[in-house]
């Protein structure tokens, strides 16, 4: 164990020695970095799709191409006079009212929430400057580099890591399994994301004043949010801890205007806003955000606290004020499976499907639907488009792995089973499942461990007895293993 430690040990600083040296785009001072630029891209490449979907809020691309294109232009110029104009970048409006922006390298996006908040193009051009100058001062790879170290010492100092029925749980809208790689950036970042917003806004023309306009309007925006669902600013909420990532706006005004005077000479384009232009460009996106906040997220906020009725009463209304919102219809399904309607949340799922093909919370509807039919052939052909589009879905993998379990393909159900009971590990169900399946493989003590955890969840269902039989049969397996281990 010494001399695996020990080699362990020197072929991390060997890695670091060689590796772990890059010169910052922005500041050009060397820092860590085990990260290179191409995994930078790839990285991105593969956490796009699960965080346009799992991030807080989720809910997938908000279309409306006229709009999108004048975005985009605006990205593509900022992108021009970063740091980085080499690496690829596409731009995203996300389906979510929680106000919020990210990027990560390859990619760019803004929610519909926030985009309804911001006043004018110039408040517009400092985020997504200042979400783009966190991909210029490499600040995710950075961490990432910092984390690769950190795990390793922890292992090296020999630390091992070791509600309802799922009906309900999978049936949720929202994807909270995620947690996926918005990351919270340091003060220091934050700050220097804030600079290096305002230099590429400043290029541009737009007047940089208006970075303290942007976080003004952040700030109403996300009051405003937190009221829409019954909730204050002071609450502590998954919302919270996403906005606490920057500091407080009344803090930060000083440093912003600090920041301001050291940008020198600015040549200045028009009024340096560009609101008037602005607010037309978007008047059809913020009628359709009170839409969203005035119905369709009070009836998603409604279902959650399974209020089916009320929430099919909102929903209606939506719709009936924007029938082509995919969202709508899917939620309506979810709504209609609530109310066990399986038919008539059929329907609203392909009516969802109709308007967007690639809408996910629909496919994981019907592979619910189909499931709950017993029609496992059919419920998998759907889970597997919903993973395609995004593959941490937990809830697609949990009902993707029971379709497995039910045709007794037990080696196919335990990576998903797996996935969701990481996320979900008091699930009053999936441990002994999981147990069951790696019995069925002969892996008995990974089955002991499972049905072990069975019998602390959930230990008087019929599920939580027989694992606690099954544990006491394949106990000396399990210690047999643990000797031969150590």
């Amino acid at each position: 164990m010494k001399t695996t430690t020990l080699r362990l040990l020197i072929a991390v600083l060997l890695c670091i020695a060689v590796f772990g040296c890059a010169t910052n785009p922005v500041t050009g001072k060397s820092q860590l970095m085990l990260v290179s630029e191409s995994q930078e891209i790839q990285m991105g490449r593969e956490m796009y799709p699960n965080a346009l979907w799992g991030d807080l809020g989720g809910g997938g691309e908000y279309r409306e191409d006229r709009l999108k294109t004048y975005l985009r232009d605006i990205v593509l110029r900022i992108h021009s006079v970063s740091h980085r104009p080499n690496l690829p970048v596409e731009f995203a409006i996300q389906n979510s009212s929680i106000p919020n922006a990210w990027a990560i390298p390859g990619h760019v996006v803004i929610t519909r929430g926030l985009l309804a908040g911001l006043q004018s193009e110039a408040e517009y051009a400092f985020v997504m400057g200042h979400e783009m100058g966190h991909v210029s001062a490499r600040h995710s790879a950075s961490q990432i580099s910092q984390g690769m170290v950190t795990q390793v010492g922890l292992g090296l100092g020999g630390i091992a890591l070791s509600g309802s029925g799922y009906g309900d749980a999978a049936l949720s809208l929202g994807a909270i399994g995620g947690n996926l790689l918005m990351m919270k950036f340091s003060r220091s970042d934050e700050l220097e994301a804030d600079r290096i917003g305002m230099q590429y806004m400043s290029r541009l023309g737009y007047d940089p004043n208006n970075a303290i306009l942007a976080h003004q309007s952040l700030a109403r925006a996300s009051d405003g949010y937190l009221k829409s669902v019954g909730k204050s600013s002071r609450e502590g909420s998954l919302f919270g801890d996403l906005l606490s990532t920057h500091p407080r706006t009344s803090v930060r005004i000083d440093e912003l205007q600090n920041i301001i005077r050291g940008i020198g000479p600015i040549r200045i384009q028009g009024d340096g806003t560009f609101r008037e232009r602005y607010q037309q460009m978007t008047a059809n996106l913020r009628s359709m955000n009170a839409v969203y906040t005035n119905y369709y997220d009070q009836a998603a906020n409604a279902l959650q606290k399974n209020n089916a009725a009320q929430a099919e009463s909102l929903i209606r209304q939506a719709i009936a004020a924007a029938p082509g919102q995919p969202p709508f219809h899917a939620l309506q399904g979810f709504i209609r499976i609530q109310l066990r309607d399986h038919a008539a949340a059929e329907q609203s799922f392909h009516e969802a499907l109709r308007y967007d093909g690639t809408y996910q919370p629909a496919y994981r509807g019907l592979g619910a639907v189909s499931y709950f039919r017993n029609d496992y052939h059919a419920s998998t052909n759907y889970l597997q488009k919903s993973i395609e589009l995004f593959p941490q879905d937990i809830f697609s993998r949990y009902f993707l792995g029971m379709n497995y379990f039910r045709t007794k393909n037990y080696r196919a159900a335990i990576p998903h089973l797996q996935m969701f009971q990481k996320a979900q590990p008091k699930h009053p169900e999936v441990n002994a499942v999981l147990g069951i399946s790696l019995e069925q493989i002969g892996d008995a003590p990974t089955a002991y461990q499972y049905y072990m955890l069975q019998t602390k969840v959930e230990p008087n269902s019929e599920l939580g007895k027989h694992s606690a039989q099954r544990a006491s049969a394949l106990r000396s397996a399990y210690e047999s293993s643990q000797k031969k281990a150590r």
